[in-house]
This record gives structure tokens, C-alpha cells and sequence, in this order.
């Protein structure tokens, strides 16, 4: 049994952009720290009014951010991704999803995340709950930490699934927006977890499990 979960609004409600300026707020410099925070603002209120989309501005964050990393190399690269995890993306996990991950797991299921994050903010997430990961590769290039193959999300997110594990469909997937759907629909069991407004209506209309409500973004 195959079972395949989003991470990002499914597994946990935290911010992997947040995680990493705390770090550098506490390991690198606190004035970097807040001009991030500062520069940010801006598209941050033109996402959350709905003015540019929630979900591109997030990811584009995520991997802009990796260069915040000053002298980057795998040891501190270990450390900021254990931190983003431990001090905010497990801290704001959902539970109840968590719980069913591990369930499956228990219950003899090949269990993985799969999502936009870059893998080494997946790792220490997937290691608590028995998981592996299928997320966006990065390298390390001369101090500094960047992608290394295309971003998981959306249509890519399912053909690197289907493509590592060797599948045509798999038996469980839980996603929570519309940019899910694609792996919803390569699973026997699609489950919509806190559903967006377009994913809820989908699930409704085709009798997906639906666990949790919508949430508000921002």
C-alpha cells in the first residue's frame, strides 16, 4: 500500500520562510533577520488581499530564501533544517493528519511526503512520522544553497511521484488546495484535508473524504 500526503496547509499549517529567518534571527544576524521580515511586507499584503496568488508567492518565497544562508555547507544546512522543523513547521503540525500518516504507516504502508518544500526542510518532518520524502532537490554551490532540479508542485509534484516510486496510481493521497488535484486524482482514495474553497467543492462534487474545514489563508 502506497500512501502519499502534501505538506504544506496538509501536514502542518507552519511556514518553512519563517522557520528559516528565526534561524538566522539566532545563528547568523538579527539585523539580517529583520530586514527580511521588513522586505517581505509588501507582497505579503498583496498575497493575502488575494491581489497575487497565495500559493505562487509561497513557494517563490521558499526558494528565494535559501540564499539567506550565509557561507552555506551541509552541516549548517543540516542545522537550519532541523530548526525550521523543530521551532516551526512540527510545532504547527496538524495532528490529526499526522496521526493518520503514522497509522498507515503502522499498519504496513510505504508512507511519503511529497510536496513544493525543498527536501531538506521535508527530512526532519518525515523522520518523526516514519516517512520519505519526494520534495524539491537542492545543491550547495559555493556558499550558497539552490535549487537543483525543478520545484514538486503541481503536475511535477505527481510525475516525480509516479515516476520514483514506479506506479500508475497509488492507494491513499491527502492534499489540501487545488493544486493537489492532480495527486488526488492518481489515488484510489483522494482525501481533502482542510480543503480550499475550489478543492472542497471538487471533493463534495466527486464524494471525496473531506477531514477538516477551510481554512482563511494568510
Amino acid at each position: 500500500m502506497i500512501v502519499v500526503s502534501d505538506m504544506m496547509g496538509t501536514l502542518t499549517t507552519g511556514s518553512p520562510f519563517l522557520g528559516l529567518v528565526d534561524w538566522i534571527r539566532h545563528n547568523q544576524s538579527r539585523l539580517r533577520a529583520g530586514w527580511y521580515m521588513a522586505s517581505i511586507m509588501p507582497s505579503y499584503l498583496l498575497a493575502k488581499r488575494g491581489i497575487i496568488d497565495w500559493q505562487a508567492w509561497g513557494q517563490k518565497l521558499m526558494i528565494d530564501s535559501l540564499a539567506y544562508i550565509r557561507n552555506a555547507n551541509p552541516e549548517n544546512v543540516k542545522h537550519a533544517s532541523e530548526w525550521v522543523v523543530e521551532r516551526d513547521l512540527w510545532k504547527k503540525r496538524r495532528e490529526d493528519v499526522v496521526a493518520r500518516l503514522v497509522k498507515h504507516r503502522e499498519d504496513g504502508a510505504k508512507v511519503y511526503i511529497a510536496s513544493s518544500v525543498v527536501e531538506p526542510f521535508i527530512e526532519p518532518f518525515a523522520r518523526r512520522i516514519g516517512a520519505e520524502t519526494i520534495g524539491t532537490p537542492v545543491e550547495i554551490v559555493n556558499g550558497r544553497v539552490r535549487m537543483a532540479g525543478e520545484l514538486a508542485a503541481n503536475e511535477k509534484k505527481i510525475e516525480q511521484v509516479l515516476s520514483r516510486l514506479g506506479v500508475d496510481r497509488v492507494d491513499v493521497a491527502y492534499g489540501d488546495t487545488i493544486l493537489d488535484l492532480p495527486l488526488l486524482e492518481h489515488a484510489d482514495h483522494p482525501v481533502a484535508v482542510y480543503p480550499d474553497a475550489r478543492l472542497k467543492k471538487t471533493a463534495l462534487e466527486r464524494g471525496w473524504e473531506i477531514v477538516g474545514d477551510t481554512p482563511a489563508y494568510g
